[in-house]
C-alpha cells in the first residue's frame, strides 16, 4: 500500500449516538463495501483501522463482523482475525438453480396476471441499464439491474419467493459483481430486454424462457471466471464438476 493511501478510504463514517444504530450502520458499511468488492475476497480486515476510520468503538465492529459471518461474507479466525471470505462457487450455483426455478415459474403467474402498468415500468428500467452500460458505470448498473428482479419481485407478490431469493442476495450480488465488465453490462440488459418482450407479447413460455437463459448465462460466465481465478474462490476444485450444468 502507499504510504499517502488512507486505509479503508472507501468506508463512511459510522458514528452514532446510539449503539444499536451504530452497528446496524456498521454491518451495512461492511456489506456494501464486501458486495461491490472494495474489500476482496480473502482480504484480512484491521478491525482497529475500521473502527478509526468508521468512527466507533470495537463493540459495533466485532459485531458487524458477527453479523457478516452469519451472511457468509467473513470468516473470523479464532486468535487470527477476520478476513473477507472468499466466495464459495458451490453455493453460487445452488442459488442461481433455486432462482432459475423460482423465477422461471414465477414470471409464468406474472404474465397470466399482467398487472397495469408493468410494462411500461420494466421498460424505463431498461433504458436506465442500458444509459449506465453506455457509460460503463457498472456499480449504477447493478442497481438497476437489482431494480428490474425488484419490479418483477413486487408485481408478483410472491413473498416467500422473494425471501428465499433475498436470503443468498449479498453473496450472489458479490459474485455477480466479479463478471460486470462492459460486455456483460450489455448483454445483461439485451437479455432483461428478452424478458420484458415476452411479458409485453403476453407470452409466458417465451418470458420464463428468457429469464432462465438469463439466469444461465451470468452463471456459466461466473464460472469460466472462477475458474481463471481460483485464489478468490474457497472451492474452485467443484469447477469441474459445476461448469457442465452451466454450459
Amino acid at each position: 500500500m502507499d504510504a499517502t493511501e488512507i486505509p479503508y478510504k472507501f468506508l463512511a463514517n459510522a458514528a452514532s449516538p446510539q449503539r444499536g444504530n451504530a452497528t446496524a450502520a456498521v454491518t451495512a458499511e461492511l456489506r456494501r463495501a464486501i458486495v461491490t468488492l472494495e474489500l476482496k475476497p480473502g482480504e484480512i480486515l484491521d478491525k482497529g483501522v475500521i473502527c478509526e476510520r468508521m468512527g466507533v468503538s470495537r463493540f459495533p465492529v466485532s459485531e458487524a463482523l458477527a453479523r457478516l459471518q452469519a451472511e457468509g461474507l467473513v470468516e473470523i479466525m479464532p486468535q487470527r482475525g477476520s478476513m473477507v471470505s472468499r466466495v464459495r462457487i458451490g453455493d453460487v450455483v445452488e442459488y442461481m438453480l433455486i432462482r432459475k426455478a423460482l423465477e422461471g415459474e414465477a414470471i409464468r403467474a406474472l404474465v397470466a396476471k399482467k398487472p397495469p402498468g408493468i410494462v411500461e415500468e420494466l421498460e424505463r428500467n431498461l433504458a436506465e441499464q442500458l444509459k449506465e452500460a453506455n457509460k460503463g458505470d457498472r456499480d449504477t448498473f447493478h442497481q438497476f439491474d437489482l431494480e428490474f428482479h425488484e419490479i418483477l419481485f413486487e408485481a408478483m407478490r410472491f413473498d416467500r419467493i422473494r425471501a428465499v431469493i433475498d436470503s443468498a442476495r449479498a453473496n450472489l450480488d458479490r459474485a455477480r459483481h466479479l463478471i460486470l465488465d462492459p460486455r456483460r453490462l450489455s448483454h445483461t440488459h439485451a437479455e432483461h430486454k428478452a424478458i420484458v418482450d415476452g411479458i409485453a407479447a403476453g407470452d409466458a413460455d417465451r418470458a420464463a424462457a428468457a429469464m432462465r437463459q438469463h439466469i444461465d448465462k451470468v452463471t456459466a460466465e461466473l464460472l469460466v471466471f472462477a475458474r481463471s481465478h481460483p485464489e478468490l474462490f474457497a472451492d474452485s476444485d467443484r469447477l469441474a464438476e459445476d461448469l457442465p450444468l452451466f454450459g
